[in-house]
């Protein structure tokens, strides 16, 4: 059951983050840092101690009470996630949006998932999955398997992204909806794509690092609620510090491009919705945290190791290419790439259950 319930909720985180930039397109005369730094302020700022305050008591009193190599690290990797993230625009840049996402999605999920139990093998810790544990396991073995499936289901999808670039002929669309003139330069975009790959997956490490607060919210809930398992929410709170580490380097990226593209003046343009605009921006910033939310619920089932890592990685995938297909950026295109890229997003659906069924068996 709690292999089922892990599944579900984060097939939830997987559907917010998937979705969260639909209503960013609902924005009018905002150019794109403008509005994702509004964004961010309720995805970073706003919203994640809302909900740590909501969920745990005195959340405020456990991030107080921390060490502070423990505060600093969480915010570090936090940072290095966000300039991950920024870097990512440049991998689309110089290798295009399809062979670009794959190498970089692809990336975040492998080392995201099998780094942290690589550093458990060799520096044990108490319930804390390694990676001799999980090739000497049945259910590690089903886990590894749905990591190498899914993997191949993001290779796939690139190849039709591919497809369908050369067959529509336009200029590529990011994951964000940012027109991209692609500048193909496959050695500088292959390093770029390796240090964005590396860095996206510094969120999991934050998660790592900012465990022991977790830990002290669940233990403060099993206190108090005997028999009842694990604290749901116990992640909320480091959320609230790993998201600080992203809002410091996304707001330096936001406000270099601002100055940049004098971009800062959207803000008191005439004949544009600001209300509307915000509005758009909360909603989407809210969905965007609410990925991390559901994340934690189903890491509190399933565990923080690869398992978790994985669905919330594949999750994002699958349905961030359902909406591809549902506002139809696949019109136009021949059967076989549509062909192709069904055959991508079952393939990640397989890894989803292989996955699922591994943590079955534990």
């Amino acid at each position: 059951m709690n292999a089922l319930l892990g599944v579900i909720f984060h097939f939830l985180g997987g559907f917010a983050s998937g979705s969260f930039y639909m209503p960013y397109k609902k924005v009018k005369g905002w150019q794109w840092e403008t509005f994702w730094l509004i964004g961010g302020l309720f995805s970073w700022i706003i919203v994640p101690p809302l909900a740590a305050f909501l969920t745990i008591p005195n959340f405020w009193g456990i991030i107080q009470s921390e060490s502070s190599s423990i505060i600093g690290f969480t915010f570090l990797f936090g940072a290095l996630w966000g300039i991950g993230g920024f870097m990512y625009g440049l991998g689309v840049r110089y290798l295009g949006v399809a062979l670009g996402s794959s190498i970089m999605l692809g990336l975040t999920m492998v080392i995201g998932s099998l780094l942290p139990s690589i550093y458990y093998e060799f520096n044990p810790q108490d319930g804390k999955d390694n990676i001799g544990l999980m090739l000497s396991s049945e259910w590690g073995k089903m886990v590894l398997l749905g990591l190498l499936v899914c993997v191949i289901g993001i290779i796939i999808s690139g190849k039709a992204g591919v497809m369908k670039d050369k067959e529509l002929q336009t200029d590529a669309v990011d994951p964000h909806g940012v027109e991209v003139k692609t500048e193909y330069k496959f050695g500088l975009g292959l390093i770029v794509a390796i240090i964005s790959g590396v860095l996206s997956a510094c969120f999991n490490f934050g998660l790592e690092a900012g465990k022991p607060m977790a830990n002290v919210a669940n233990e403060a809930w099993k206190l108090a609620n005997p028999n009842q398992g694990e604290f749901l929410f116990q992640n909320n709170v480091t959320y609230v510090v790993v998201l600080w580490g992203g809002m410091a380097s996304n707001l330096i990226g936001c406000l270099y491009l601002s100055f940049k593209n004098k971009s800062y003046t959207d803000y008191t343009k005439k004949n544009v919705p600001a209300v509307k605009n915000i509005l758009f921006c909360a909603l989407a910033g809210t969905m965007w945290f609410l990925q991390f939310f559901f994340y934690g619920m189903g890491e509190s089932k399933m565990g923080n190791g690869p398992s978790s890592w994985i669905l919330h990685m594949a999750f994002i995938i699958l349905i961030a290419n359902l909406w591809g297909v549902i506002i139809k950026e696949w019109k136009g295109v021949s059967r076989k790439t549509i062909s192709t890229i069904v055959v991508g997003m079952l393939v990640m659906f397989v890894s989803i259950l292989i996955v699922g069924y591994g943590n079955s068996l534990r």
